[in-house]
């Protein structure tokens, strides 16, 4: 029997008063209205910390150029500090809402691999091993995340252009694709679900959009319109 589909807010719940993009306000939001997940990324800096921004640059800043005290000095729209990865988990521990990460492509497969382990270490000292899934657009971290994390922890290829049978075979949970490749692909849905698979879809904030990946069974729904979904 499917499971009904899950809503995972995208970047946090961030389209609400007082709260902004990757902020821990974003989570808590998405935490207060019953999301399945909170999904948030992640960047390896010139230390070595882990910092919780989407774009490469911010206030002219470059994430993996910059120190982390730089980049957590740095305020975000809503009047909060860009948050380290542990000051996003502290709090995101104290909820319920499944942490999505997501870790951004980085300029090297060496600080790939550094990124992850760093990720895998943060998330074992603090006890969230449960509580996390990991998503990535690099196939090098994706394969890193598979081979490093505990058995059976979910992780999702985002890039889109591996079948559900080739990430059976890699060893992924489940694809995790924009809702164009899903438009081209719609038979992927089921050939993922007949491989044990799960399917996530993203960004997806149109009501109708929503409705049809609703009807063809698909597992998650990332959105910034967490309310609609």
């Amino acid at each position: 029997m499917q499971a009904q589909t899950k809503a995972i807010a995208h970047r946090g719940f961030w389209k609400t008063p007082g709260s902004s993009q990757n902020s821990i306000t974003s989570l808590l939001k998405a935490d207060s209205i019953g999301c399945y997940g909170s999904e948030f990324d992640v960047w390896l800096t010139k230390d070595s910390k882990l910092v919780v921004n989407h774009d490469p640059v911010y206030k002219m800043r470059p994430m993996e150029y910059s120190k982390g005290d730089a980049l957590t000095g740095l305020k975000l729209s809503n009047g909060e500090n860009l948050p380290s990865l542990e000051q996003y988990l502290k709090v995101g521990k104290e909820h319920n809402t499944k942490l999505i990460l997501e870790l951004k492509a980085l300029n090297s497969k060496k600080r790939e691999t550094k990124a992850v382990q760093e990720i895998l270490a943060t998330v074992k000292k603090m006890g969230l091993e449960s509580r996390m899934e990991y998503i990535t657009f690099s196939l090098h971290a994706m394969k890193e995340f598979i081979r490093l994390a505990p058995a059976g922890t979910p992780v999702f290829y985002l890039n889109g252009e591996l079948s559900p049978k080739e990430l059976k075979e890699l060893g992924a949970t489940g694809l995790d694709y924009h809702m164009g490749v899903i438009k081209k692909h719609p038979e992927w849905i089921k050939e993922a679900h007949d491989l044990g698979l799960k399917v996530n879809v993203w960004t997806v904030d149109e009501a109708e959009e929503m409705k049809w990946l609703i009807e063809q069974k698909v597992d998650f729904i990332t959105t910034n319109e967490p309310v609609v979904l």
